[in-house]
């Protein structure tokens, strides 16, 4: 079964509020040329419909607007189709070739299908593509996770 991001933050997240705070994602950035850049301390925020990741400095932050989501037993793998990059004062669309993201909305510890990869509670794990050729890699547990 296939439902909206906003449908499943709104039945995923309803008995959530927050979450303690203390920045607690990675993200590894590597662009088309090999380069790779890391960010630790990433603040992950799933609110109002969105999800957001911000660098530590408070100067990037990834915005997931819309994704295709399924809930797999207590655990969303979410397909997401707009993305942008804000940065600067600008906002800017960034073009996906794949990606997916996983939200455990529990307080306990749940596995990934068919992985021995295992996901802390509020966790997040997210993986993108873009056609660019850069990839985007995260790790971590949600900052704030509400409805």
């Amino acid at each position: 079964m296939r439902i909206g991001m906003s449908s499943v933050f709104f039945l995923g997240f309803l008995s959530a509020s927050l979450c303690a705070a203390g920045a607690t994602g990675t993200a590894r950035i590597q662009q088309g040329d090999g380069s790779v850049k890391v960010y630790n301390n990433v603040r992950i925020v799933v609110q109002h419909k969105t999800m957001s990741i911000t660098s530590s400095d408070g100067k990037g932050t990834i915005v997931i607007s819309k994704a295709a989501c399924t809930q797999i037993n207590d655990m969303y793998r979410c397909l997401p189709y707009a993305v942008t990059l804000d940065q600067n004062g600008q906002s800017i669309p960034i073009s996906l070739q794949s990606g997916t993201v996983w939200l455990n909305p529990t307080t306990a510890q749940q596995q990934l299908p068919q992985s021995a990869t295992q996901v802390q509670p509020h966790g997040v794990v997210l993986s993108l593509q873009t056609k660019r050729g850069t990839y985007v890699s995260l790790t971590g547990t949600a900052d704030v996770l509400s409805k």
